[in-house]
């Protein structure tokens, strides 16, 4: 049976501050991102059902993977977080492009498993190229990854925007700048017993999409009644939310943003609205 996914967006990041900070380079979480960190390591109920610990390669999710589920790896000195690189946020901003594998291994030490991430998992082109079709296709295959996995409950940090992506949810996704997620945040996901081969945009794949559902109870947890809207409502969704972001000056690529009138937004309760 394919694993239960507990998907998690980092706490906040010093780039979260504003969007003068998108310039820093894979940028390290604030003093209220550790405490985001604490507050869901107290909160969440099910450290001891958590078989495998992932998070995209850039600091904040690695930071906060590491200490909001320490439980985990207290209980399991031998565990690893397994860094994977198809998680990786969408745009090629400075603060959504990451650090060398030889820099991230030097401050990770031990704690991460960096086997997947190799040289060139930082440049934004090819497979982490800021388009909708590539980010699409590493979504899908993090999902395939995952659905193959032994373990029964699995815990993946990542990040605002690619977060629509891999859960092809696209409800409320221009709620905030960039996403419908709070830092911190956990939903709760079942791989679908249905067999999708094609993708929101209505394109064929070639072979299981391994779709994803939230759970009622996940739902529930956030306030939301009823069950996730069904994929074809999603596909009508995801035009509107990534036409959103670019209302919003939010386009996947620096130049493309460049181009357009980012708003300052204001912060409230530590999310850039």
């Amino acid at each position: 049976m394919p694993p239960i996914i507990h998907c998690v967006r980092h706490a906040q990041g010093v780039h979260n501050l504003n969007t003068a900070n998108h310039v820093i380079p894979d940028p390290l979480l604030t003093e209220l991102g550790n405490e985001q960190c604490q507050k869901l390591r107290d909160s969440f109920p099910r450290h001891a059902q958590i078989d495998l610990v992932t998070a995209s390669p850039l600091r904040r999710t690695l930071y906060t993977a590491l200490q909001s589920f320490e439980p985990v790896f207290q209980a399991h000195p031998d565990t690893k977080l397994i860094a994977l690189p198809d998680v990786q946020e969408t745009s090629d901003v400075p603060c959504d492009t990451g650090s060398e594998p030889a820099a991230l291994a030097e401050e990770m030490g031990q704690r991460v498993d960096l086997g997947l991430v190799r040289e060139g998992w930082n440049v934004k082109t090819g497979r982490y190229a800021p388009t909708h079709k590539a980010i699409k296709e590493r979504a899908r295959a993090a999902r395939r990854w995952l659905k193959a996995r032994p373990e029964k409950e699995i815990v993946l940090v990542s990040h605002g925007g690619f977060l629509h992506y891999f859960t092809e949810d696209w409800e409320e996704s221009s709620l905030y700048q960039g996403t419908g997620w709070t830092n911190t945040e956990y939903r709760t996901y079942e791989f679908t017993e249905d067999i999708h081969l094609d993708d929101l945009e209505g394109l064929k794949l070639d072979g299981d999409n391994a779709s994803l559902v939230e759970t009622r109870e996940s739902r529930q947890r956030r306030g939301k009644t009823g069950a996730m809207s069904d994929r074809e409502q999603q596909k009508t969704l995801y035009r509107l939310g990534t036409k959103g972001w670019d209302d919003q000056g939010l386009q996947l690529s620096t130049a493309e943003r460049e181009g357009a009138k980012v708003a300052e937004g204001r912060e409230v309760d530590g999310v850039r609205v």
